[in-house]
C-alpha cells in the first residue's frame, strides 16, 4: 500500500503525468459539457439548462414575457455555474430568427440583426420559449428522462429532454471540442418528418433512400444551394463533407436599357455589413473594375444593389468575380459529431442521427405511458374507494362522528385500503352529492379504457411506432410547406457553368510586375520594375519569381505536383504591404510550391519535366485552367516532382537535359511527343540524382548557360548528342554547380 501523503504535505509527480491527466480532465469535460450537442435533443447544457430554467420560471408561449436578466441569472445560480455573458448570447443566439431556422426562444427587444450588431443588455430585454421550445420539453414532468443533481447538489436538471421536436437537424449545431469539432447545417422539418415516417416503416433504409426526403440544409437567411447532388449524398453518406452556398440575386430592369443587381438573400451566418464592406474594398483596389457603386437598401429585409460600369456586361459575368472574392458565396461545412447517448462522441451519418433520434422518442414513450399508467392505477384506486362508500353515505357519516380512530374503522368496515381510507376522510362533504357519484363513475370508466389501451400500447411494439409516427405527422403538419415558418427557404439549383471573363474594355490597361516570394506570398507593383532591390519582405523570405505583364493578362502557374493554375492579374493584391498567400488564391495543397510563373498568350508549345526524368510537350492552350483547384497536367511517380517548365521557341529543333549527377545529353526535339496530359516519356536515364533542367534550343546556335556575371555558349555539341532516355556525359568545364541553364 503506498505511503500516505501527510495533510499540508507534498507529492512528487513526473510532470508529463500530471499534465496528461488534467488535460485529459478538461478535454473531456469541454467534449461532453460544453462543446458536443445530445444526438436526441440537439442541445448543448447550456441551451438545455436555458430552457428548463425559462420553463421553471412559467415562461411558456403564452405566458408574459420576463426580463432576460432574470432567466440569466436563474440559470447561473441554479444550473450553469459560468459567466453571464456566455450565457446572455447563447440565450440571444436562440431567439434570432437568422441565426436559428425555428427560433426557441420568443424575444421582445433588440436582439440584434444581420449586421452583425450586438443584442441589447439583459436588463432591456424580455423572453420567453416558443411553441418549438414546448414541444422539446412536452412530457418532462412525466418521467420522460432521467434527472441529476446541479453542480451544487441542490438541485436536479434533466439529462436530456424529451424532444418531440427534431432539434438536431432542424436548428443544427456548431462547437469547437478539444481533438473535435461539430458543424450540423439547419434542416427543413417538415422534410425531416417525412423522413422519419418512411424511416418507422422501413428502419433499414440508407442514407441514399432518406435524400429522396431530405435532398439539402435548409437556411434560415434561405440562399442557393448550388452543391451537386453526389456530393451532398457523399457528405451525408459519411457525415462529413460542405455545401456551396450562394446569395439570392435578380436583374431588375432601369430607364434607358440600364439595368441594375438586387441581392434578396445573402449567405448563412454572413455579416451583411461586412460583406459590403469587403466590396467597397475590392472596388477601391480596382478588382472589380466593371462594378460601379453598392448599395444598402435593405430595411428588415435584405435588399443590396450592385450597379455595373456599363449595361452591355452580362449580369453572371459581374457576378462572378464577386461570388468567387466575396462572402456572396461560401462554404457550409457538415461534420454531424455528436454525443451518442450523451457520452460518447461518434460521426454519424443521415441514417444513424434519424435512427437515434426515433430511438429516443421510443423511450420516450414508454416511460411517459407507464408513468401514466402508475397515475391512472393510484387514482383508480381511490375512485374505487368512493364508490364503495357511496353505497352507505350514512354508515360512512357514523364512523367519522363516534369513531375516536376513524380510518382503521373505515377499512375494517368497507375494506379499503389505507390510501382509500384517507381519502374519504379528505373528501368534502360537496361531494356527497349523487351528482358527484355519477361524475366519479364516468371518471372510472375513462379512466379504465385509457389504462387498457396504455396496456395495449405498452406491450405492442407496433401500435408505439404508429403512434411515433402519427405524432410525427402532426409536427409536419405543423411547421409544414403551407405555414410561414415551414415552408423551404434555400432553393436548390445546379452548379452554373463559369461565365466568359469579364471584357478586356472594362480593365484598365496598364503594365505590372507580378512578384511571388519563396514562401508563396504574391503581389504586383504598377509598371515594369527592372530593379526589384528595394521590396521588403517578411522576415525569412525573399523574391524568387518576378514578371512583367499587363493588368489585362493571365499568369499561368505550375506547381511541384504538376498542376497548372490560372491567375488574373487584375485580381492580384496591390503592391501595398505583403499580399496574399498563393494558397489563399488556388487551391495550392500545402507542401507544393510553384515551379514556373510565366504570362498566357496562347499557341505556344511548353516543355514539362519531372524530376523523375520523364516529359513531354505540351499545347499552352490546353494546360489554361478555368478553376481554383488548377488543371492536372503532368503526371507523377510516388516520390517524384515536377522539375521543369519552359517554352519551346517555334525555331527549336533539339533538347537539352542536365541531372544533378552534371550529367548532360542533347537529343532531337522530334523524340518528344505532344501530350495534353501523362508522365510522359523519359528524357534522360539518371543513376543516383534527378533531373534539375531542361530546356529546347537550336542546335546551330549551340546550348547557352551563365557563367559568372556573362553568358557562355557552347556551339560543339558532339560530346553530349545521343538519343533520348541515354545516361549523358558529364557537362564541360565551367558548368554551373547547381545544374540549371538559366
Amino acid at each position: 500500500m503506498p505511503d500516505l501523503v501527510p495533510e499540508g504535505g507534498t507529492e512528487d509527480v513526473p510532470f508529463t503525468e500530471a499534465l496528461s491527466q488534467r488535460y485529459l480532465s478538461y478535454a473531456l469535460s469541454t467534449i461532453v459539457s460544453r462543446s458536443l450537442p445530445d444526438v436526441r435533443d440537439g442541445l448543448k447544457p447550456v441551451h438545455r439548462r436555458l430552457l428548463y430554467a425559462m420553463r421553471d420560471l412559467g415562461l411558456n408561449p403564452e405566458a408574459a414575457f420576463k426580463k432576460c436578466a432574470r432567466v440569466v441569472g436563474d440559470v447561473i445560480g441554479r444550473f450553469h455555474p459560468h459567466g453571464d455573458v456566455a450565457v446572455y448570447d447563447a440565450l440571444v443566439r436562440l431567439a434570432q430568427e437568422f441565426a436559428v431556422r425555428y427560433p426557441l426562444v420568443d424575444g421582445q427587444g433588440n436582439f440584434g440583426n444581420v449586421d452583425g450588431d450586438n443584442a441589447a443588455a439583459m436588463r432591456y430585454t424580455e423572453a420567453r420559449l416558443t411553441a418549438v421550445a414546448a414541444a422539446l420539453l412536452e412530457g418532462i414532468d412525466e418521467d420522460a428522462v432521467d434527472f441529476r443533481a446541479t453542480y451544487d447538489g441542490e438541485d436536479a436538471e434533466p439529462v436530456v429532454l424529451p424532444a418531440r421536436f427534431p432539434n438536431l437537424l432542424a436548428n443544427g449545431a456548431s462547437g469547437i471540442a478539444v481533438g473535435m469539432a461539430t458543424s450540423i447545417p439547419p434542416h427543413n422539418v417538415g422534410e425531416i418528418c417525412r423522413a422519419l415516417r418512411y424511416l418507422i416503416k422501413h428502419p433499414a433504409a440508407g442514407t441514399d433512400k432518406l435524400l429522396e426526403f431530405i435532398p439539402a440544409p435548409d437556411f434560415p437567411t434561405g440562399g442557393v444551394l448550388i452543391e451537386p447532388p453526389a456530393s451532398i449524398a457523399d457528405a451525408y453518406r459519411t457525415g462529413r463533407g460542405s455545401f456551396r452556398l450562394r446569395a439570392r440575386w435578380a436583374v431588375e430592369p432601369q430607364a434607358r436599357g440600364t439595368w441594375i443587381i438586387a441581392v434578396s438573400e445573402i449567405p448563412y451566418q454572413v455579416q451583411k455589413s461586412r460583406l459590403i464592406e469587403r466590396i467597397a474594398e475590392l472596388m477601391a483596389a480596382r478588382k472589380l473594375p466593371f462594378l460601379a457603386d453598392v448599395r444598402d437598401e435593405s430595411t428588415d429585409v435584405v435588399r443590396i444593389v450592385l450597379e455595373p460600369r456599363s449595361r452591355t456586361l452580362e449580369p453572371a459575368t459581374l457576378m462572378e468575380p464577386l461570388f468567387r472574392l466575396t462572402d456572396l458565396e461560401v462554404r457550409i461545412g457538415l461534420n454531424m459529431n455528436v454525443l451518442d447517448g450523451g457520452i460518447t462522441p461518434k460521426v454519424m451519418n443521415l441514417a444513424e442521427v434519424l435512427r437515434a433520434f426515433l430511438d429516443h422518442r421510443h423511450t420516450v414513450l414508454i416511460r411517459r405511458s407507464r408513468f401514466r399508467l402508475e397515475k391512472i392505477r393510484k387514482r383508480l384506486e381511490i375512485l374505487d374507494g368512493f364508490l364503495v362508500v357511496y353505497l352507505d353515505l350514512d354508515e360512512v357519516i357514523r364512523i367519522v362522528r363516534e369513531e375516536d380512530e376513524p380510518k382503521p374503522a373505515l377499512m375494517r368496515r368497507f375494506d379499503l385500503s389505507e390510501v382509500q381510507a384517507e381519502a374519504v376522510l379528505n373528501m368534502r362533504l360537496r361531494q356527497l352529492r349523487r351528482l358527484e357519484e355519477w361524475a366519479i363513475r364516468k371518471e372510472h370508466e375513462s379512466l379504465s379504457a385509457e389504462r387498457s389501451e396504455l396496456e395495449i400500447l405498452l406491450g405492442d411494439e407496433s401500435r408505439r411506432w404508429a403512434t411515433i409516427g402519427d405524432d410525427l405527422a402532426q409536427l409536419a403538419k405543423a411547421y409544414g410547406p403551407a405555414t410561414v415558418l415551414g415552408r423551404r427557404r434555400t432553393v436548390l439549383e445546379d452548379a452554373p457553368a463559369v461565365p466568359a471573363e469579364a471584357p478586356a474594355a472594362m480593365i484598365e490597361r496598364e503594365p505590372i510586375t507580378v512578384i511571388i516570394s519563396e514562401k508563396g506570398w504574391v503581389r504586383t507593383i504598377k509598371g515594369h520594375a527592372d530593379d526589384t532591390s528595394a521590396i521588403r519582405y517578411k522576415e525569412g523570405d525573399r523574391e524568387r519569381f518576378v514578371v512583367h505583364a499587363l493588368s489585362t493578362d493571365r499568369l499561368l502557374v505550375f506547381a511541384s505536383h504538376g498542376r497548372f493554375y490560372t491567375l488574373a492579374c487584375d485580381r492580384l493584391p496591390g503592391g501595398r504591404g505583403q499580399g496574399e498567400p498563393l494558397r489563399l488564391i488556388v487551391d495550392l495543397p500545402e507542401g507544393q510550391e510553384p515551379v514556373a510563373v510565366t504570362v498566357y498568350q496562347g499557341g505556344r508549345r511548353l516543355l514539362l519535366a519531372s524530376s523523375g526524368g520523364r516529359g513531354f510537350i505540351v499545347d499552352e492552350d490546353d494546360v489554361a485552367a478555368q478553376t481554383r483547384a488548377g488543371k492536372q497536367v503532368l503526371n507523377l511517380a510516388e516520390g517524384d516532382s515536377a522539375a521543369v517548365c519552359t517554352i519551346v521557341p517555334s525555331e527549336a529543333d533539339s533538347v537539352a537535359t542536365v541531372a544533378s549527377n552534371r550529367k548532360l545529353l542533347v537529343f532531337p526535339l522530334a523524340d518528344l511527343p505532344t501530350m495534353a496530359r501523362g508522365r510522359g516519356v523519359v528524357l534522360q536515364r539518371i543513376r543516383d540524382g534527378r533531373l534539375t533542367d531542361a530546356l529546347a534550343l537550336t542546335r546551330a546556335e549551340g546550348l547557352s548557360w551563365r557563367s559568372g556575371p556573362g553568358v557562355r555558349t557552347e556551339r560543339d555539341l558532339g560530346p553530349w548528342s545521343g538519343k533520348r532516355g541515354q545516361a549523358g556525359s558529364k557537362a564541360p568545364r565551367g558548368f554551373p554547380i547547381g545544374n540549371r541553364f538559366g
